[in-house]
């Protein structure tokens, strides 16, 4: 029923180009869109500079990566980036309201057998597919940051997600040589819902007059982890994993809570890498 060929992404940013790049690489072909063109300059410009290392490392031909940006368009227009999408991957900003009105339009616009997929890392999947006709052919596909280095995926199949539309997104992981992970449809699923909160606990550590340099040291030494919790919050930005705890708090009760620090953060604009200021500086 379901045959993956093209794909549309929308939203530009960090996890739409890279879900762009690493889809174009594998042979697909790609439409990105989002509402801004400095976006979508911005993102194409991420794609080319990730292809970039990838050849200077040896791990691509440029041949390879040429080819790759020359499967991937941009557009303004959802409408037109999805006309003739046979899968489309939604990574537009977490906020509902702004996804239920995507759904809408996604139902409205795209082939009738095309496949909707969420990026989502918090909201029920459920929710978003209330809004779709043919609630079957949606579900979440939840990439993890950064999109070409992390091999694992979030599945989540909805209420009333198919298999068959799981099959298909399924062999589409596997043809992008990626690993599925299959999570239950409640908020934050699996991968967010433990990240948020051990997150949180560094913030409440930081509060208590812990340094950030010395709780991502702790955890990255004498728990192995590859990166700590204050510097992976500057990476996926700090606003992100407040709007995460928010949703989990509204689902799950008061202990998901956001930390008075985090939200003081996120109020001054100190979010982190991309604003130049989190935990760290980053301004040059």
């Amino acid at each position: 029923m379901y045959s993956i060929k093209t794909i549309a992404v929308l939203g530009a940013g960090t996890m739409g180009n890279g879900i762009a790049q690493i889809s174009a690489a594998a042979g697909y072909t790609v439409v990105m869109q989002d509402i801004y063109e400095e976006s979508l300059v911005k993102g194409m410009a991420a794609i080319n500079k990730s292809l970039g290392k990838m050849v200077s490392k040896g791990k691509m031909t440029q041949e390879t990566a040429d080819d790759t940006v020359s499967r991937i368009s941009t557009t303004l227009s959802l409408e037109e980036a999805v006309k003739d999408a046979d899968f489309v991957i939604e990574a537009v900003p977490e906020e509902l309201k702004l996804k239920l009105e995507t759904y809408k339009r996604l139902s409205a616009a795209c082939k009738k057998d095309c496949i909707l997929g969420s990026n989502t890392s918090t909201l029920p999947i459920t929710i978003l597919a209330s809004v779709v006709e043919n609630p079957a052919r949606v579900a979440g596909v939840h990439f993890m940051n950064p999109v070409p280095v992390i091999k694992g995926i979030e599945l989540i199949s909805a209420r009333h997600t198919s298999d068959e539309c799981m099959d298909a997104i399924l062999e589409y992981v596997k043809r992008i040589d990626r690993e599925p992970v299959m999570a239950v449809d409640y908020a934050g699923f699996i991968v967010s819902r433990i990240l948020d909160v051990y997150q949180n606990e560094a913030v409440k550590c930081v509060m208590d007059g812990n340094k950030p340099e010395d709780i991502d040291k702790a955890m990255k030494l004498c728990c192995n982890f590859p990166i700590g919790p204050c510097e992976l919050m500057d990476l996926v930005g700090l606003d992100i994993v407040e709007h995460g705890l928010k949703t989990l708090e509204n689902d799950f009760g008061e202990k998901y809570k956001a930390a008075p620090l985090l939200s003081q953060m996120v109020r001054a604009g100190e979010v982190g890498r991309k604003a130049g200021k989190g935990f760290y500086s980053y301004e040059k």
